[in-house]
């Protein structure tokens, strides 16, 4: 090993994040299982200095007066011209030329360093997920499967695929985009770490509108509830801490240019943004936006269901095409929510 080794190592720390230090440890490791393959002895002393751009490889040899095991015995007469106070039975460091190493010692050697490699960026990769875990963050799409439409991604140093079904609406992602994914969870898997990302999931708004809302990210403002059907539309309710601050105008921002940018980063997704109430009536009536509502009445029963008339023009727009608004409403409130017109259905009062 000479200088040139030192500056690919720290090359190899520069380009992938690889420490060198780690990796040096790794080349001790390959040089150790070098010298058993080779002489039968892994009992050696590795001297390292990448200053200088130098190692010394010693092997220690018991000193005797006949030789059976080449490979960890030294005769009396050799030692004494490495150390001339040594005796019969002493431990003496064997200088070794690396270059004398066989053939499958050294191919051991540089498959330990490509694992020690492989290890390292593992490891690195593995530490990139996980400082970003159910985080927002930025990522270049690298390439885009034609076939099954998945696409890979760079985030920071790391890999990872965000599969069609991850995917906003009909998006169609070009390589060279860039585009914000949420980091749902991240598992160490047999090829390594596996970061699992979706640009479908709920929270991923939900982050989106802490970046753009400084209000959100200080806590003035907080997001309590979010309902999401990707590519089409989201619900989400808001709650002020100060009664100076308006939770949904906040949200909105001057001329809408807050929400705008979250609705141009999702593709046109709409988001109705309501004001988040302790009182389930008034919760559902917001949640039912851009409807408006009559009334709310709870069931008897106690159960979390509830009966809200609308004015008869408007039950169309309620319920929302093909029920998506009431949808939304129901799982951003969490309650089963039954619509009526305001003049009763046709038949209504002769059931009763």
């Amino acid at each position: 090993m000479n200088s040139e080794v030192f500056e690919a190592l720290a090359l190899l720390e520069k380009e992938r994040g690889i420490p060198v230090d780690f990796m040096l440890d790794r080349i001790k490791k390959a040089i150790v299982t070098a010298c058993k393959n080779s002489y039968g002895n892994e009992d050696c002393v590795i001297n390292m200095d990448p200053a200088k751009g130098t190692f010394e490889v010693y092997l220690r040899k018991t000193v005797v007066e006949d030789i059976s095991d080449q490979g960890k015995e030294i005769l009396l007469e050799d030692a004494r011209k490495i150390d001339p106070k040594t005796a019969i039975g002493e431990i003496v460091g064997v200088q070794l030329n690396t270059k004398e190493f066989g053939r499958i010692a050294a191919q051991t050697a540089r498959n330990i360093i490509r694992q020690g490699i492989r290890d390292g960026e593992r490891g690195q990769m593995m530490q990139e997920f996980q400082s970003k875990h159910q985080e927002l963050v930025s990522a270049l799409v690298e390439r885009v499967d034609p076939r099954t439409g998945a696409a890979t991604l760079i985030i920071g140093k790391a890999e990872a695929v965000l599969p069609k079904s991850e995917q906003v609406g009909d998006e169609k992602l070009v390589e060279g985009d860039h585009i914000k994914v949420y980091v749902v969870d991240v598992k160490e898997t047999e090829k390594g770490p596996r970061a699992m990302i979706s640009r479908v999931h709920p929270d991923l708004v939900k982050r989106l509108f802490e970046t753009e809302v400084p209000e959100i990210y200080d806590g003035t403002v907080e997001i309590k509830a979010v309902s999401r059907e990707a590519g089409s539309r989201t619900k989400i309710a808001v709650l002020s801490h100060n009664p100076d601050v308006d939770a949904v105008g906040a949200c909105i921002g001057s001329r809408g240019a807050r929400v705008s940018n979250i609705v141009n980063e999702l593709g046109g997704e709409k988001i109705d943004i309501v004001e988040y109430s302790e009182d389930p009536a008034q919760f559902i009536a917001s949640a039912l936006s851009p409807a408006d509502v009559v009334s709310v009445t709870p069931a008897q029963d106690g159960s979390h269901a509830c009966r809200v008339t609308v004015p008869d023009g408007q039950l169309s727009l309620a319920i929302g095409n093909k029920g998506q608004n009431a949808r939304l409403a129901a799982k951003l409130t969490g309650w089963k929510i039954d619509i009526k017109p305001e003049s009763g259905f046709f038949g209504e009062e002769e059931a009763k």
